[in-house]
């Protein structure tokens, strides 16, 4: 019933920033945490960053820790990605979903095998 819908991708030089953002339309009660991932062609669906309601804490991946912020409206439930400093290996098409789960920990071991909802994509390209 819950869809997600996410926007604000496009093309970025090397250095420059962009600014996803993910929103719910519909019933989205049962999930209690959402996430950023993003996946580039004959590759896995890569976790970036997740905002856990129950606890606001907010993890991040090694390989984007430090440049993208996530920043969560836990009364929409409803999340934004800052993107700064990108790099060509940040092109890829970007995803938010939703899980039941109550912490995100995890997701940077086991990938997106938890998350039951998704949007369509967004997609990124960093070139010069």
């Amino acid at each position: 019933q819950v869809q997600l819908v996410e926007s604000g991708g496009g093309l970025e030089q090397p250095g420059g920033s962009l600014k996803l953002s993910c929103t719910a339309d519909g019933f989205n009660e049962g999930y209690h945490a959402i996430g950023w991932f993003r996946q580039a062609p004959g590759k896995e669906r890569e976790p970036l960053a997740c905002f856990a309601s129950n606890d606001g804490t907010t993890k991040y991946s090694d390989s984007v820790k430090g440049r993208f912020i996530l920043t969560a409206d836990n009364s929409k439930k409803a999340v934004t990605l800052q993107m700064n400093r990108l790099e060509p290996e940040d092109s890829a098409q970007y995803y938010c979903g939703l899980t039941d789960q109550y912490t995100c920990h995890w997701m940077f071991e086991v990938g997106a095998m938890y998350l039951e909802v998704w949007g369509q994509g967004s997609l990124v390209t960093v070139s010069p």
